[in-house]
């Protein structure tokens, strides 16, 4: 993590989760990172690999130049980068996987503008909507709005378990006899 409020805002999740694998979304209160808030959003994520914005921080629409409520968050990406970025999203809301992105984005003068892109899970809880956090933070300032993102790098930040709750839902729907070596 090369941005400092995406280190902060990392720091404030990671502590709420404790020992588990991520906090439930009423454990990350806003008020230690008040500062950080107009970076920040949060995301629903529905079964038709869509990605709503339920929270937009006020830089976040800006740097859309738009309010960003219930739009698609790969809607901000490029054509032919959004499949990219839906399965990169998926894994972390389902295999729940923070995940740190490089992004770039055009500015409205025509300069490429690099961007740090924080995801983090939220702990899944039954008869409550999945969903994630983030925060969007550009390294430099550059006129607004900017337009075409496309993900240039990411990382996860934890190694993965060797079987992820996405994993075990797959195996639960699996019909008939399968047989998988090693798994106990």
């Amino acid at each position: 993590m090369k941005h400092l409020s995406t280190r902060e805002f990392f720091a404030h999740w990671d502590q709420a989760r404790g020992e588990a694998l991520a906090p439930d979304r009423s454990d990350l209160t806003p008020e230690p990172v008040r500062h950080l808030l107009a970076d920040v959003f949060v995301l629903g994520c529905e079964p038709a690999d869509a990605y709503p914005f339920r929270i937009a921080g006020t830089r976040v629409c800006a740097m859309a130049g738009r309010d960003l409520k219930s739009v698609d968050f790969s809607e901000l990406f490029k054509a032919a980068g959004k499949n990219e970025m839906i399965d990169l999203l998926g894994i972390v809301a389902n295999d729940m996987l923070p995940t740190i992105a490089g992004i770039t984005a055009l500015a409205a003068d025509g300069r490429s503008v690099p961007l740090e892109l924080l995801l983090l899970p939220f702990s899944t809880r039954a008869h409550t909507p999945t969903s994630l956090t983030g925060l969007l933070v550009p390294f430099a300032d550059a006129p607004l709005p900017l337009t075409a993102f496309e993900l240039t790098s990411w990382r996860h930040i934890h190694p993965p378990r060797l079987i992820s709750p996405r994993t075990i839902r797959r195996l639960n729907t699996l019909r008939g006899l399968t047989v998988y070596e090693g798994l106990s």
